[in-house]
């Protein structure tokens, strides 16, 4: 039996019927049977020697590192007053990750969360997060397991990014309903993914193209009325897609130029309909039994199948890297480049907190350029009047009359 800092390299080197003690963490040891190296914690509970097996050494076990930091845990659990043992018996007979994902569907997303995330959230554990960690028990799941899977996803960092908090969000969930430990939250600390916000604007010649391409469409019959109606309202509004598809005749106010969403990404808010935009509408048909702007193919349904349409448009205007959010932005950049504040853009985009359309700040340098320009050149105009310039006198006291 020897006493030393267990590592890899030691291990590797043990002969069967060896013991090796760890130095660093009383109590914590690898034993060699056979071929099998198996990590184990050897300590006393309640003035009685017990020993727990924490796994084997190898590939797709334990390594030296992370055995080390489950004798930790499980030394600290004893300290705590509770049995390691009978944790991981209940541990063993636990609920799967994936199968705990559809409780959190049913009794906390959907009462919780809108239908449109609810949809995003079961999209992202099917393609992504349940074929990586589905399978693992609930109290089982680790720091490592949830690396892994951000990892994985480097590709996509956003989507990494998404994942980690979906996940995150699973497990805090599991911990204040008792389905795990608390403050066991292995997502916390992950490092997310850097995200640069996407900035793509249409300039003037690429409207006038988009505008071309959308006409063309339309007298030829080669897009759908419904998906050019849709482009054009986004562009027109600056609106989101998703609140496009869905609006409803019911919620136009044409009087006021008003739309008044019920709910929307950020709550209920109102789209404020420009002169083109309430032309357009106002030259839709209206379908019976259909409450959609945009009515869809089945009865009481909005039109989804803008998709396809927006590709074949945009590259018949030549503007292949523009996504149809892409409209949204090029509307608040329109603005911001007509001398409108930040704020009033705000109100326009149905931003709740400032902070988000900051991100369009940059672009206000020309208006505010421009301005700067007109206010200088009254002022050297006025100076440069010399004594046919009005002097006008400023009085620090208004109650008093200038001498």
């Amino acid at each position: 039996m020897a006493t030393k800092r267990i590592t890899a390299e030691i291990v590797e080197h043990m002969a069967e019927g060896d013991q090796v003690w760890d130095t660093e963490c009383r109590g914590f040891g690898i034993r060699k049977r056979g071929r099998d190296a198996t990590y184990c914690v050897k300590t006393r509970v309640k003035g009685r020697q017990v020993l727990y097996t924490i796994g084997r050494h190898g590939k797709g076990a334990y390594g030296a590192e992370s055995a080390r930091r489950e004798a930790i845990r499980i030394l600290g659990l004893i300290r705590d007053g509770r049995d390691p043992a009978d944790e991981r018996r209940r541990a063993k007979g636990a609920i799967t990750f994936a199968a705990f994902t559809e409780r959190y569907i049913t009794e906390y997303a959907t009462p919780h969360k809108k239908l449109r995330t609810v949809a995003e959230d079961k999209r992202l554990l099917d393609q992504r997060i349940l074929p990586a960690i589905g399978k693992l028990r609930l109290p089982e799941i680790t720091k490592a397991d949830i690396q892994r899977l951000h990892h994985s996803m480097r590709d996509t960092p956003v989507a990494a990014n998404r994942a980690l908090a979906l996940v995150s969000s699973i497990l805090g969930w599991a911990e204040r309903i008792g389905e795990r430990p608390d403050n066991s939250n292995p997502c916390r600390n992950i490092e997310k993914n850097k995200e640069k916000p996407r900035e793509r604007y249409l300039s003037a010649d690429e409207l006038a193209r988009l505008g071309d391409a959308l006409m063309t469409a339309e007298a030829a019959g080669l897009a759908d009325w419904r998906a050019i109606a849709a482009i054009r309202l986004l562009l027109f509004s600056g609106a989101r897609r998703s609140e496009i598809l869905t609006l409803k005749w019911e919620w136009i106010d044409m009087q006021t130029g008003i739309a008044r969403l019920p709910e929307s990404k950020t709550g209920a808010r109102n789209i404020f309909l420009s002169a083109p935009a309430l032309e357009l509408l106002a030259g839709l048909p209206r379908l019976a039994g259909n409450p959609y702007v945009l009515p869809g193919d089945r009865p009481a349904a909005p039109f989804v199948g803008v998709a396809k349409p927006w590709e074949r448009i945009r590259a018949a205007a030549g503007i292949l890297d523009v996504h149809l959010h892409d409209l949204r932005h090029s509307f608040a950049s329109a603005a911001i480049g007509g001398g409108d504040a930040l704020y009033i853009v705000g109100k326009l985009l149905g931003h709740k907190k400032s902070v988000t359309t900051e991100r369009y700040a940059h672009l206000a340098d020309d208006p505010a350029k421009a301005a700067a320009d007109r206010t200088g050149a009254r002022i050297a105009a006025m100076m440069g009047g010399g004594s046919k310039a009005e002097i006008v006198e400023i009085n620090p006291n208004p109650r008093r009359k200038p001498r």
